[in-house]
């Protein structure tokens, strides 16, 4: 594969991680990223395993050396592990640092090794509760022991698994110690991440479940020492590090504390649009061209084009009760 010049952005970020949503279906319909009924895009509309790999291809060629694989639930497209095996290629020639994907585990105990044979080193898996009763609520159709069994799993083929968890206050925040605990215990790697205003909410509904990180690391400033940490992983997560168990745990604030300056991300949905911001609606077009011709050339102007409208950042606000910079898609439509 041929390097071409690195994507630059009009802020001199260089553009080496792309998350790619794979699929807008999902095995669950977790409140804050799905409607209970969706209405799912119809299969002409998706690119083919084929046209993400092209897709995904380019941008590696282009200088993306993180790829981190999305959905929906990307472990439900059927085939998928034909699109990793692919991208494994990129893995062995060096072009490609990393290949990871974020899921909800309901899939884990049949693809963890396969994804592991594939070059999958680590997995974000999406977990909110640990009360049987509280995740069958928030994912409506999910079950925890099928979720535990997959991270089991993903452990025993050697994958590195980080639990993600939505802080959602008067859902969860009586499970803050229990979860730090469970993952120290477990060896699990934790991020908390703020609710973000996306999708077909009510004001009143996103608010009333917005629970700062700076409060939740407050609470847990009251029974751990907590030591700031200077690495970054590529992503916008800030870590510390507590004393008492010397385990790491990220925090994702993207309302308390706006991490663009450093964004050298950007998402593409299973449509083949472009996001330069998850906080904002401008978006490119890649289907078009992609399927428009076979001349890399087309592709890789369609792609510096976009790159050359990421803004500086977003705005989203939780400040005087209304939820500002609010996007209209799902977060299920761009990948999490």
């Amino acid at each position: 594969m041929t390097q071409t010049a690195p994507l630059i952005d009009p802020f001199a970020r260089a553009i080496q991680y792309l998350r790619v949503s794979v699929t807008d279906r999902c095995d669950f319909r977790c409140t804050y990223c799905m409607a209970e009924h969706m209405t799912f895009l119809p299969k002409k509309e998706l690119l083919t395993l084929e046209e993400l790999d092209r897709l995904c291809t380019t941008f590696v060629g282009m200088g993306v050396e993180k790829l981190r694989i999305t959905g929906g639930e990307p472990l439900v497209r059927r085939g998928i592990m034909t699109f990793f095996e692919g991208m494994g290629r990129h893995l062995s020639s060096g072009a490609l640092k990393e290949l990871t994907l974020t899921t909800n585990g309901s899939q884990l105990a049949r693809f963890a090794q396969p994804l592991a044979d594939a070059g999958v080193r680590r997995v974000n898996v999406s977990l909110d509760t640990l009360d049987d009763d509280k995740f069958a609520a928030i994912t409506r159709w999910g079950r925890l022991p099928q979720v535990l069994k997959g991270i089991d799993a993903a452990q025993a083929a050697g994958l590195r698994v980080k639990i993600n968890v939505v802080a959602l206050k008067g859902f969860n925040e009586d499970e803050l110690f229990t979860i730090a605990e469970w993952c120290a215990r477990e060896d699990l790697d934790l991020t908390f991440i703020e609710v973000m205003p996306m999708g077909d909410m009510s004001e009143e509904a996103r608010l009333d479940q917005y629970w700062p990180l700076r409060d939740l690391r407050a609470r847990l400033a009251e029974r751990y020492t907590l030591i700031d940490l200077a690495e970054r992983t590529g992503g916008p997560a800030r870590y510390v590090r507590l004393e008492e168990t010397g385990q790491k745990i990220g925090f994702i604030t993207p309302l308390t504390h706006n991490f663009c300056e450093s964004c050298n991300r950007v998402r593409l949905t299973c449509t083949g649009e472009l996001f330069m911001c998850l906080g904002q609606e401008d978006v490119a077009d890649l289907r078009a061209p992609l399927r428009a011709s076979d001349d890399p050339a087309v592709l890789e102007q369609a792609i510096r084009d976009a790159i050359a409208r990421k803004p500086k950042g977003h705005d989203f606000d939780y400040s005087r009760q209304k939820v500002a910079g609010q996007v209209s898609r799902h977060m299920s439509h761009t990948g999490g």
